[in-house]
């Protein structure tokens, strides 16, 4: 049986080291939250961390709305998931746990203006600690509790075609053992060396251009960021395919619209406007996906799926702030996407099932698209970082988007003991720099995930949270279903 015992949450504060421009927002700096959960599982008592970046303009997407009201309402879902949490238990299985506290944070958020995207989030930092605390108590890895299914997992309660079916059924038999890194080209990043001016270099010992960052990590994969501004994109994309063709000839690309265009008569004009130009004829012959080009609001309605299903020369798309509840992706599919992204703070069990369903639609439409993506929220070590890779690797992935260790940097806003742990527990993941803290180890292009898939949840050992501020957990009274 597993009950909640005790929780606790705690902020860290992180400052980029460069300024990361997607879709209408600017990270400069972020809080860095961190849940802790005191579990009983089955009779021994088990601590479990979950932790992720509190960004602007991602959950919600709203111009009006300021950071401080965003900070808010993201501190208010969290909280109010824990609290169903403590209230509620114990269950037969972590599955079941999560299953409850998704539905009562499902009722109470009826009653206020938080959207999917949003009130799931403190859902899914919950769900990532009785995970991480059910693992350590079991002695087992996150991939063994997914294939072996300790945790009861229940496809079916998630997309009704999978009932029945178990994991270890759809899922690889094995982890990916190492990852390609997909790099983020942000709005605002420099792409070439001569780009930057003398007075903005950094001198930490890390990479600030494109240029810079192909030449270090050895990368071939890329992910470059759109503002919808037909003008601004070509010429910006041509700069980047460009610097792509010299230094990475077999590269691999997709496109990010952030909710950048209107509706797809938008989205086409603009794809027509693309393939008009000759110099980013690499660019579309080397493109993966376009990831949640059309507005959250608009993306999965009627009308969307009548302009794609009438679109037969449409590029794959996929949704990613628009999978915001646990049936988004079939009505995805549905509207003539071709898949979805996986990112820890949407669900690690939706994650699951999701890949699920389009490795069981492959088997059974192999004509039609069923990607798989895994993005990136800034992730930084040592707990979301590790939680999300050991995630992916699970789901089997092959190219993650990683752009923490990019724009943040290495592990500089976390406790000296904490660095000092990755570097003896993860050296395959971790390089000391010189003057700084530890930093992402990236070679040939690849995240070596080794030592993240000997451990329970990614991370090892249980880290101390004493000396991390603490945050209250006051929050409005839990409403009954």
């Amino acid at each position: 049986m597993i009950r909640v015992l005790d929780a606790g949450l705690h902020r860290l504060e992180l400052h980029t080291r460069i300024p990361f421009r997607y879709g209408i927002a600017t990270l400069t700096q972020a809080p860095h939250l961190i849940l802790r959960l005191e579990l009983e599982v089955n009779g021994r008592q088990s601590a479990g961390l979950a932790a992720d970046n509190l960004v602007p303009k991602w959950f919600s997407k709203d111009p009006a709305q300021s950071y401080e009201d965003e900070l808010a309402a993201m501190l208010d879902v969290i909280r109010q998931a824990v609290h169903i949490a403590l209230e509620a238990g114990p269950w037969p299985t972590v599955f079941q746990a999560w299953q409850h506290v998704y539905a009562a944070q499902r009722a109470w958020a009826q009653q206020t203006p938080h959207p999917p995207l949003l009130w799931q989030f403190g859902v899914s930092l919950v769900e990532r600690a009785l995970i991480d605390a059910f693992c350590r108590a079991e002695n087992i890895t996150f991939a063994e509790a997914v294939r072996g299914n300790p945790l009861g997992i229940d496809l079916g309660r998630i997309h009704s075609e999978l009932a029945g079916l178990q994991p270890a059924l759809l899922l690889p038999a094995s982890p990916t053992p190492a990852l390609f890194v997909r790099h983020t080209v942000g709005m605002l990043d420099p792409l070439a060396e001569a780009d930057i001016p003398e007075h903005q270099r950094l001198d930490d010992g890390l990479p600030q251009s494109l240029e810079a960052a192909i030449q270090r990590y050895g990368l071939r994969y890329f992910k470059v960021k759109l503002s919808g501004k037909a003008e601004t994109d070509v010429e910006r994309l041509q700069a980047v395919v460009h610097l792509l063709e010299r230094l990475v000839p077999d590269y691999a690309c997709t496109l990010d619209g952030n909710e950048q265009f209107d509706d797809v008569d938008a989205l086409r004009n603009f794809w027509e406007q693309l393939r008009g130009v000759p110099a980013l004829s690499s660019l579309l012959d080397n493109l993966l996906f376009v990831e949640q080009p059309l507005r959250r609001d608009v993306a999965l309605s009627d009308a969307t799926a009548s302009r794609l299903l009438a679109w037969p020369e449409r590029p794959p798309l996929i949704i990613d702030e628009s999978d915001a509840e646990l049936h988004s992706l079939p009505r995805a599919l549905a509207a003539g996407y071709a898949g979805t992204s996986h990112k820890n703070c949407k669900g690690v069990f939706k994650g699951i099932a999701n890949a699920c369903l389009l490795a069981y639609r492959r088997q059974q439409r192999p004509e039609q698209p069923a990607i798989l993506s895994g993005e990136d929220l800034t992730n930084v070590g040592p707990i979301a970082l590790h939680q999300d890779l050991a995630v992916m690797a699970t789901l089997g992935l092959e190219h993650v988007e990683r752009n923490g260790h990019f724009y943040i940097g290495g592990l500089e806003h976390f406790p000296s003991a904490w660095q000092q742990l990755c570097l003896r527990h993860h050296p395959d993941l971790y390089v000391q720099r010189a003057r700084d803290a530890p930093a992402l180890l990236i070679r040939n292009g690849h995240l070596s995930l080794n030592s993240i898939l000997k451990q329970p949840f990614g991370t090892a050992p249980a880290l101390d949270c004493t000396d991390c501020p603490t945050l209250s957990l006051d929050s409005p009274v839990v409403l009954p279903l």
